[in-house]
């Protein structure tokens, strides 16, 4: 026993033996490692792809995903692998993925990512409305999506004759309260809060309302005969854990806008 131990060091001590050793051991990594990258780039691996064109900003479901076998060294970029990673999220707002197409990650966004993601949601059965704004009515651009605001309406009536007694009189109060912000706008329709460093400049803050009070809305702001004015106003209803509903404020104003407009049930 002990002289095979010796004859082993001896062997081993041999610089011309380590360096045999060293040589076909290597040889032996790169042949395993060569065999092993050779299979990863060759074995095919199940990727989902698009069955049917799916437009911008629309949900992913199951019936537009399918599967099929593709060799890894064929995916060029961020391809997602995993069809669990594609179902029940959206295609990006500026993004159509045809038909046949596999699924980017820069295609690929869920509903949170979308810039109008919030406009998305809605209760069914509302109208969304565009209201006119600037820094003065949004108070220097502090009403955010998300905030609840009541909407006042004013009315100047301008007959144009100074001997009329009505001419100049005004008409204030609040129409709506508890109405959700959705979005605020620039003049470009940009997200005014996409990015803070452009300072964007309000033009239109986006809400939705029942189809009557959307009617409404319109109707006061095409009276013909009186000078109307809608403002919103900030409320601190989105700091409560339960918000109070969407609700006319003033009957009165209601009457008064329609009897002076004509009475329709379709929106304009």
């Amino acid at each position: 026993m002990n002289n095979i131990t010796v004859g082993l060091k001896k062997f081993l001590s041999n610089k011309n033996t380590v360096t045999i050793i060293g040589v076909i051991a290597a040889i032996i990594v790169l042949y395993v490692g060569y065999n092993w990258r050779v299979e990863q780039a060759t074995n095919p691996i199940t990727v989902p792809y698009a069955l049917q064109d799916i437009n911008p900003s629309t949900q992913i479901t199951e019936e537009m995903v399918g599967e099929t076998q593709v060799p890894p060294s064929m995916l060029k970029g961020e391809v997602i692998r995993s069809k669990e990673s594609v179902i029940d999220k959206y295609s990006n707002a500026d993004v159509l993925i045809p038909a046949g197409s596999l699924f980017y990650s820069r295609a690929v966004v869920e509903k949170d990512q979308l810039p109008d993601s919030i406009i998305l949601d809605y209760p069914k059965g509302y109208v969304l409305y565009y209201m006119d704004v600037n820094m003065t009515t949004t108070y220097s651009n502090s009403i955010y999506p998300g905030n609840y605001i009541d909407i006042y309406f004013k009315a100047t009536y301008a007959s144009g004759n100074e001997a009329d007694p009505n001419n100049g009189r005004v008409m204030v109060g609040k129409m709506l309260e508890n109405v959700k912000v959705l979005a605020v706008r620039d003049s470009n329709g940009k997200n005014v809060f996409s990015n803070v460093d452009e300072n964007s400049t309000p033009a239109m803050i986006i809400f939705a309302v029942p189809q009557e009070y959307y009617i409404l809305l319109k109707k006061a702001v095409y009276l013909r005969n009186y000078s109307t004015e809608l403002t919103p106003v900030p409320t601190a209803e989105s700091q409560k854990t339960n918000p109070g509903d969407l609700k006319l404020s003033s009957n009165d104003i209601k009457e008064f806008i329609n009897s002076v407009t004509v009475w329709t049930d379709t929106v304009q």
